[in-house]
């Protein structure tokens, strides 16, 4: 985005100091970290005034444990937007345990990469444990509709991750 858009500036949230810090390290590596505020902490500490023009929420929403959570980490960036503004979530869809077959793809394409057959046990106990996906897409949809968004177009999808593109409603 940011090579599309030499104007933009960003703001960058992360609850997770190491996160944020390999953040400002790529941020750095890009020559974009003039252009970033770093915000070590919640969405929610920010000033909820309506000034972001947009928001992305990548890799996040699937380790929030619960509905209420989830609704409210959209409900937090639905107060840091303007009117209309576009919101690109990513994250894992469907409960992993009710899709064996994408479970068992994820392993196969570990295996592909190199991984031994007890590390990827491993990833995927790892997995089960880990996150609290929706359990669809319709309740992701639900989801965000709860929160403030209109109808969101998904736009890629692969195995249990896909990423949809909604916007602020009025």
């Amino acid at each position: 985005m940011a090579a599309l858009e030499p104007g933009w500036r960003f703001t960058a949230v992360d609850p997770s100091e190491p996160m944020l810090e390999a953040a400002r390290q790529q941020l750095e590596a890009n020559g974009l970290l003039e252009r970033t505020r770093l915000h070590l902490g919640q969405v929610e500490d920010l000033a909820a005034d309506g000034s972001y023009d947009a928001a992305t929420l990548i890799g996040v929403f699937h380790h929030l444990e619960g509905d209420e959570a989830k609704r409210q980490i959209f409900r937090s960036i639905r107060a840091h937007l303007k009117p209309g503004a576009p919101l690109v979530v990513a994250g894992n869809q469907y409960a992993y345990a009710s899709q064996p077959l994408l479970l068992a793809a994820w392993g196969q394409r570990w295996r592909q990469h190199g991984a031994s057959p007890d590390e990827v046990k491993v990833k995927l106990g790892k997995i089960l444990e880990g996150a609290d996906p929706p359990h669809s897409e319709a309740a992701v949809m639900t989801l965000l509709h709860e929160s403030g968004f209109g109808d969101a177009t998904r736009f890629f999808s692969s195995l249990f991750w896909s990423a949809w593109l909604t916007c602020k409603t009025a």
